[in-house]
């Protein structure tokens, strides 16, 4: 297992359109180019989708935000968030509330 912090490609992908709509398109090259340098990125298997689609059915929260849970757990890894349908999701999910 890496020591690098682990992100779904799919949470990538939400950065990335994110990033695109508010400062460009290059800007968000940039942005992925160096999350790529500093992260482990996890491309998603046939069991992390349907794990990720098992979440959502069970709770309400975007499917993208189910992939970022199921990444986490399937890692081991806390999911550092303020988003509160991850929040008030179950808590045993590994979750770290970035919320002040």
């Amino acid at each position: 297992m890496s020591s690098r912090p682990v992100m779904s490609w799919i949470s990538l992908g939400e950065v990335s359109y994110f990033v695109e709509r508010r400062a460009g398109a290059d800007r968000a090259r940039r942005v992925v180019r160096e999350l790529r340098l500093r992260l482990t990125l996890d491309l998603p298997t046939e069991a992390r989708v349907l794990a990720a689609a098992h979440l959502k059915a069970e709770y309400p929260m975007a499917y993208a935000d189910a992939f970022a849970v199921a990444t986490a757990i399937a890692h081991s890894a806390n999911l550092l968030t303020g988003d509160p349908e991850i929040l008030n999701g179950n808590p045993a999910w590994p979750v770290v509330d970035l919320r002040p």
